[in-house]
Order: C-alpha cells, then sequence, then structure tokens
C-alpha cells in the first residue's frame, strides 16, 4: 500500500503513525526549537493501536515518518470465542478478527461493532 510521508514536526497528537511496522497514535509531542548549528528535536509519546504498549522516541525534526492507511469499517458480530467472528456490513465477508478482553466482555451476538483494517491488520476496536 502506499503510505504517506511527513517530516516529524509535521505529526499531531491524535495522528497515527508507523514506527519499525507497528500502527502507533500521538499522544504527546514537543517540539524544541534549533539552535545556532543545530537542528531540532520532536520527543514524540506514541501509543500502540494494536499491542498498547508506550513508546517514547526523540527524532530531529526534518526526519520523515510514515502515516499507515487505517480504514473503519462497520460489522455484525456472529460468534465470540478466542477471537470475534464478524460479518462486514457492506461487502456481507465473514472475518476472523482479534479482540481486546474489555471489548469483547461488553459484546454480545448479533450487535454491530467498529472495527479496524490498519495496513492489512484488524482489529475491533469499539461497540456501537
Amino acid at each position: 500500500m502506499v503510505l504517506k510521508i511527513i517530516n516529524a514536526t509535521e505529526a499531531k497528537v491524535g495522528s497515527n503513525i508507523l514506527l519499525e511496522g507497528e500502527p502507533y497514535t500521538v499522544k504527546k509531542m514537543d517540539v524544541s526549537k534549533t539552535g545556532k548549528h543545530g537542528h531540532s528535536k520532536v520527543r514524540i509519546e506514541a501509543v500502540g493501536i494494536l499491542s498498547g504498549n508506550k513508546k517514547v522516541f526523540v527524532v530531529p525534526g526534518h526526519d520523515r515518518l510514515e502515516i499507515p492507511s487505517v480504514n473503519k469499517n462497520k460489522a455484525q458480530v456472529l460468534s465470540i470465542s478466542e477471537n470475534v467472528s464478524l460479518m462486514d456490513l457492506e461487502s456481507f465477508e465473514t472475518l476472523e478478527v482479534p479482540c481486546s478482553e474489555d471489548i469483547k466482555a461488553t459484546l454480545e451476538e448479533n450487535s454491530n461493532v467498529e472495527y479496524w483494517d490498519i495496513e492489512g491488520k484488524l482489529i475491533v476496536k469499539r461497540k456501537l
């Protein structure tokens, strides 16, 4: 897939970025000013969309970051087991999607959910 590429200083709080192939959401960002002979630095705190891991890193302001493509879709829950079996409400295809335990506790069969397709990886985000 074609990714959008931005400079590190152009990232905003709430935007999604790719770090080492994993999608993250920016939670906090600090940009330092340039020095007499240096470049600006960007300190970014991000949380993994799929894993929930927190990551803090510092990069030069001119470094390039990749923006993943995120497709948000609606689906109906068919069954709940280790993974959640969903039927997409537009294409009617059946999907096996991983789900966090706190969201899985609120799900019932025949209820509607929102799932995200992030660079080919699927995850259930919330119950509708």
